[in-house]
């Protein structure tokens, strides 16, 4: 085993830093309808998460064997394809935190180190097999099976709950909520920190500090596991506040029906393998879930703003990857210029969101009803079949409001925000 050389000691702190922001741009997959349905209190949310993730991190090591052995070919890659890759990554993350869109910090990681071993080594770096089977057949997959499963879960726990007292129903789901919501944390340290896990070990066997084919090492693990619970206790509160409240409203029955789909999907996705995009699960399942209340609305404008921001994830880290990758290749001092670009962009879009800050003060804060977006024709069509909620028959007058009266007030402050 040959010592560290300072480009190894760049990839490792640079991949690191990605962790870091894989756990802010991720935090809403995990908590974000449990604060908006005033389950915790955001920054208890945020602590559990945290936790849990650095536990989750130490239950496999599946998918970081995907990442590390089976997506490119070991022996073509150099630390400062590794290094591009993250840049891609990074900025990627870093922008669409910026403007609250809970895209898939997994297909930013993927997409960049394809970019970076094309741009260095051809196509025939990346392995399409594995690309198709445990990176994009996934991605499609996974949002719909989790949003199918927390649709029909949540009309169940709709017509199962109908005789309930409303109030007593109402607790129990938040405390149901809240386990589901833990589990998916678990879930996520589970897939996502492997991932950091996997592109380090690939940088050390680039590096000539681990043989090829070789497990993630303890302190690798141990360090990514931190970073993403660091990152996560942070908050990633822009996102929080799109996937709570800027795609559908959920009462504490979605909440857990949403939770525990997207759970379900991450852990089975974990244990076989599969790089799976927990944004895309949990979207998916917050959506069915909106979708499996009578009255549910899903902003479909938001919805597709965020499925746009999924769609160009992978081409433009792999793009932005590429780039770096070529200036990487002029020489040590193109390492060096691309590492400064790295931080001044960082810095920059920092700054930025300073002008209109959120954090977990506001993070509830919805925009006024009078812009809220009306009932598009899936939102009706499916409400118009779907049982009426428990409440219907404890006298909340609310949960019999027609899909219409309820798109209008879709973005009115919920009253089970936390005070």
């Amino acid at each position: 085993m040959e010592s560290f050389s300072l480009i190894l000691a760049i990839v490792v702190v640079t991949a690191l830093a990605f962790d870091f922001t894989n756990g802010f741009h991720d935090t809403a997959n995990a908590m974000a309808t449990t604060i908006s349905t005033g389950a915790l209190r955001p920054k208890v949310a945020v602590a559990m998460s945290a936790v849990l993730n650095l536990v989750g991190a130490f239950l496999s090591v599946e998918v970081a064997n995907t990442i590390s052995k089976g997506l490119v070919d070991e022996t073509g890659i150099r630390p400062e394809v590794i290094f591009a890759a993250l840049v891609g990554a990074i900025l990627w993350n870093l922008l669409t935190w910026l403007v609250g869109l809970p895209s898939s910090s997994s297909h930013a990681l993927m997409g960049g180190l394809i970019g970076a071993a094309i741009a260095s080594a051809g196509l025939g770096a990346v392995h399409g097999d594995v690309l198709v089977t445990k990176v994009l057949l996934p991605a499609i997959a996974a949002p719909i099976v989790a949003g199918v499963a927390a649709l029909v879960a949540s009309r169940l726990t709709y017509t199962l709950g109908r005789k309930a007292d409303g109030e007593a129903a109402k607790k129990g789901y938040r405390a149901g909520q809240i386990a589901s919501a833990g589990l998916v944390s678990l879930a996520h340290g589970t897939n996502d920190a492997q991932k950091t896990m996997g592109i380090i070990t690939l940088a050390l066997v680039a590096g000539g500090a681990l043989t090829p084919d070789s497990d993630p090492p303890m302190w690798v693990i141990l360090s990514a596991g931190l970073a993403i619970a660091l990152g996560t206790y942070l908050g990633g509160w822009r996102i929080i506040r799109t996937m709570g409240k800027g795609l559908t409203d959920l009462q504490p029955q979605q909440g857990f029906a949403a939770q525990t789909s997207a759970a379900t999907v991450i852990l089975a996705s974990s244990h076989l393998g599969f790089s799976l995009s927990t944004t895309h699960s949990v979207s998916g399942a917050v959506m069915g879930a909106g979708l499996g209340r009578k009255g549910g609305v899903v902003r479909w404008s938001t919805a597709t703003r965020m499925f746009v921001a999924w769609g160009l994830t992978l081409p433009a880290a792999a793009l932005v990857a590429a780039l770096a990758e070529w200036v990487c290749g002029l020489g040590d001092w193109g390492t060096a210029l691309v590492a400064v670009f790295l931080v001044a962009s960082s810095f920059a879009i920092w700054k930025i969101s300073r002008r209109e800050v959120v954090d977990h003060t506001n993070v509830n804060d919805t925009e006024e009803a009078g812009d809220a977006e009306p009932a598009g024709v899936v939102t009706t069509a499916i409400a118009a079949v779907t049982p009426p909620p428990a409440g219907a028959a404890a006298g909340d007058l609310t949960a019999t409001i027609p899909a219409q009266a309820t798109a209008s007030d879709a973005k009115a402050p919920s009253a089970a925000t936390p005070v």
